[in-house]
């Protein structure tokens, strides 16, 4: 929507009377020709809340959803559809399995592959955020050992690492796998806390409590 200023085209005539019309989206003044820059600002703000009403009438209309590829959250697909509106923030609401983002118009100069890839990672770490202290404390509680400390990071290369000095770095998109891919992949990097290599040594302690762990490599995972 427009800000407090109302930008408007002023076309001049013979006629005694000013008109004030709003056609797609824009503001058409047809004034007399001896009409000043003064009168018509006036008019224009004697009819203000009514403008403004039909620009965001045009703006509503304007902005139907949009639908962007589906992405995958904890194993599920959901639609993705944004629209954009005169809003400071952006907004999220889940309807069934279909993901809505409401964007300020700012966003619009984004191609789609680019806005789908922003919103995948605001989504992914809002969840990482709120979910994976219980993954870590979980596994922590099955092996009876935890890293020195972890850590979301958004990395092109991995999903998760162990790092040098004995910390777990994790990718806030391994919440696009299902519960039991991101359990074993954090247990996955907890047993390098214990070897750094994979070693027979290494797998066998997977094995121990993930018995079937090649099920949940994400090498062996068809999506």
């Amino acid at each position: 929507m427009r800000s407090d200023v109302i930008m408007y085209s002023v076309n001049k005539s013979t006629d005694k009377d000013l008109y004030i019309s709003v056609q797609n989206g824009e503001v058409l003044v047809q004034a007399p020709w001896y009409a000043t820059t003064g009168n018509i600002q006036r008019a224009i703000e004697s009819k203000r809340e009514w403008i403004v009403k039909k620009l965001r009438e045009y703006d509503d209309k304007k902005n139907h959803e949009i639908s962007l590829r589906p992405i995958q959250i904890l194993g599920v697909i959901y639609e993705l559809k944004i629209s954009y509106k005169s809003v400071e923030v952006i907004d999220c609401s889940l309807d069934d399995k279909t993901i809505k983002f409401v964007l300020p118009k700012s966003y619009k100069k984004m191609d789609k592959e680019s806005l789908t890839e922003l919103l995948m990672d605001k989504l992914y770490f809002k969840i990482a955020q709120n979910e994976i202290e219980n993954y870590m404390e979980k596994i922590r509680v099955t092996l009876g050992f935890a890293p020195e400390d972890y850590k979301l990071v958004k990395m092109t290369d991995c999903i998760a690492k162990c790092t040098d000095d004995q910390k777990i770095l994790i990718n806030p998109r391994i919440f696009k796998y299902k519960k039991e891919i991101i359990e074993y992949i954090i247990l996955h990097e907890f047993c390098h806390l214990k070897y750094k290599n994979h070693s027979r040594y290494f797998y066998n302690l997977i094995a121990k409590y993930i018995p079937n762990y090649k099920d949940y490599e994400l090498k062996n995972i068809k999506y």
